[in-house]
């Protein structure tokens, strides 16, 4: 018997088998050799072709998942840069109708932001929205900034397989200047018609602040025959204004921005009324006093003059300066009752001496007039009630206000005439260092008027919606 060794293991012997050949002839046929090592080789043929085909398998189905994630991947990037833009072009947006005192910063932001795809109205995964003073940054806390905030559940495709998490949220935030301006210091206060009228070559030169206008009506300003305005801004409540119609025949306005459209207006409070008793009030000093030339004085603790509560006195009107008198204006509170505060050209082109700490209160159908040639000089009280307030006419008293005819004067104080319509002009140069309010203002024949603001009457944005993080 013969045997064979199969890589280092004995196989079973190797038989020989017998076959009959038709036709009836015997005889041995060729032997057929069959090994168990070799039945043995073949199953582990067929069990290394099954391990292919799982790991086939295996291979398949991690690169489908790797292409799953890139795809999410891919698709959250693509979501995270769309919503950036939408929070930079929300927050411009939110920015731009705050800087116009708009108050529709919300349905700003919204729809900009539904214009880079990401709509707060969905039915399914809305868009959210947010707006608020910044809470981080170099900005952080401040009201002259706005804060925007989108974000918005994204669909995934492999995560809600792996995980069963269907959405990620994708958020964005950017931040843009709002509110950087300047103090109003001119306020008109007519709700229509023409509240600033300037011509003849007119100045309206607010140093440091801006002019607003409360008139909504599309000739709200007239800046026209070389007249110039100027300032920090001018801001009105009209939208329907024509600059190029009302600003013409050699008129500018080099104001650092116009605001059209403004949705409040500017009234800041008037000053308290002084206490006083009208059956106290006098007539006008200058009766006591000859023709002309005098020197006398007026005011708390003057001849002719009742003082009251110590630094108050009332006239029913009060004339400086008249045919050359020299008139002293002692300091204290002057209620002016239903007559005229009138100011003439005075001695040596002087209409008044003193004048320092004084408060003119104009009430019934009181006004004041400034003469051609008066030369006056005015500083208000530095200290209490009207610590920094010149003149303030009654909101119920409508008289005019007129400032004219080359005079030279000074008034260091604000100006109060909420129902006034001021008048300012032929040549006069006036410097106000303060604020004035007025129903209107009208301004010609090389009338100069010099505002610095001392308080704020509101403040009017100088600043254009940027992007600034």
């Amino acid at each position: 018997m013969n045997l064979r060794r199969d890589a280092g293991r004995e196989c079973a012997p190797i038989l020989p088998v017998k076959a009959s050949i038709a036709g009836g002839r015997g005889g041995v046929a060729p032997a057929i050799q069959e090994s168990s090592c070799g039945r043995r080789e073949g199953l582990r043929r067929g069990e290394c072709g099954q391990t292919t085909s799982v790991m086939a398998i295996f291979m398949a189905t991690f690169l489908l998942g790797f292409v799953g994630l890139a795809i999410d991947v891919q698709s959250l990037f693509h979501a995270r840069r769309m919503a950036q833009a939408a929070a930079d072009g929300a927050a411009v947006a939110a920015a731009e109708e705050a800087v116009n005192g708009a108050s529709s910063e919300q349905s700003a932001a919204n729809a900009i932001a539904k214009l880079n795809g990401f709509d707060t109205t969905l039915a399914t995964n809305p868009a959210t929205v947010t707006i608020a003073t910044p809470t981080s940054g170099n900005y952080s806390g401040s009201s002259s900034y706005i804060q925007v905030t989108v974000s918005q559940p994204i669909s995934t495709f492999f995560s809600s397989i792996v995980t069963h998490q269907s959405t990620v949220t994708v958020s964005a935030r950017a931040v843009a200047a709002a509110g950087l301006g300047a103090p109003s210091c001119v306020c008109l206060e007519s709700t229509s018609g023409m509240d600033l009228n300037m011509s003849n070559n007119s100045k309206l030169s607010p140093t440091g602040c801006g002019t607003t206008v409360d008139s909504a009506s599309s000739n709200a300003v007239g800046v026209v025959g070389g007249s110039t305005l100027s300032g920090k801004a001018l801001g009105m409540v009209s939208s329907t204004w024509n600059e190029g119609s009302e600003v013409n025949n050699g008129g500018s306005i080099t104001a650092s921005k116009i605001i059209t459209g403004l949705a409040s207006t500017c009234s800041p409070p008037v000053p308290a009324i002084p206490s006083y008793s009208p059956s106290f009030c006098t007539a006008d000093p200058l009766s006591h006093y000859g023709s002309g030339g005098s020197s006398y004085s007026v005011g708390p603790g003057s001849t002719y003059s009742t003082t009251q509560g110590g630094s108050v006195v009332c006239y029913n009107s009060l004339t400086v300066g008249s045919n050359g008198d020299k008139v002293n204006l002692n300091a204290g509170i002057y209620v002016i009752n239903n007559g005229e505060l009138h100011f003439e050209s005075g001695a040596n082109n002087l209409s008044n001496t003193g004048g320092n700490g004084v408060f003119f209160y104009l009430v019934g159908t009181a006004s004041l007039v400034i003469d051609n040639g008066a030369n006056v000089n005015l500083t208000a009280p530095g200290s209490g009630t009207y610590s920094g307030i010149l003149i303030f006419q009654d909101s119920a008293d409508s008289a005019a206000m007129s400032v004219q005819g080359g005079s030279n004067t000074v008034f260091n104080g604000a100006i109060y005439a909420p129902a006034s319509n001021v008048t300012l002009g032929n040549g006069s140069s006036t410097t106000i260092n303060a604020e004035l309010v007025a129903n209107t203002l009208t301004m010609n024949g090389g009338g100069t008027l010099n505002s610095t603001a001392v308080a704020n009457f509101g403040t009017l944005s100088t600043s254009v919606a940027k992007l600034t993080e």
